[in-house]
C-alpha cells in the first residue's frame, strides 16, 4: 500500500509541475526571427509585429492543459478534511499556438 501512495504522490506532483503556466507568452528573438508562443487563447502581440512588417513564416499548434482541478479519489473521501485522498486532473484543455515570424 505504501508503494501505491508513493506512486500517487509522485504522479500528482509531476502533473502539478508540468501544468504550470510559467511561460504563457514567450518571445525568442534572434537576428531576423521571432518566435511567439500564445497559450490558452490569451492576448498576444502578434498584430503589433505584423503591422511593423514581420511575416508569419511558420505556424503550428499543440494541445495544452490550461487549468487543473482537485477531485475526490473515492466516494467516501472528504477533500477538505483528508488532503491525501484528492486527485488533481485537467479541468480545461486549450491550445498553444506557436508563430515563427521573419522580417
Amino acid at each position: 500500500m505504501t508503494k501505491l501512495k508513493k506512486f500517487l504522490y509522485l504522479f500528482t506532483m509531476m502533473l502539478c509541475i508540468s501544468g504550470c503556466k510559467a511561460f504563457e507568452k514567450n518571445k525568442t528573438e534572434t537576428k531576423n526571427n521571432i518566435e511567439i508562443i500564445v497559450s490558452c487563447e490569451e492576448d498576444s502581440d502578434l498584430e503589433k509585429y505584423i503591422n511593423e512588417g514581420w511575416n508569419i513564416v511558420k505556424e503550428y499548434s499543440e494541445e495544452k492543459v490550461c487549468s487543473w482541478k482537485s477531485i475526490a479519489a473515492s466516494k467516501d473521501c472528504n477533500i477538505e478534511k483528508d488532503k491525501g485522498c484528492k486527485i488533481i486532473k485537467p479541468d480545461k484543455i486549450g491550445e498553444e499556438k506557436i508563430y515563427l515570424l521573419e522580417k
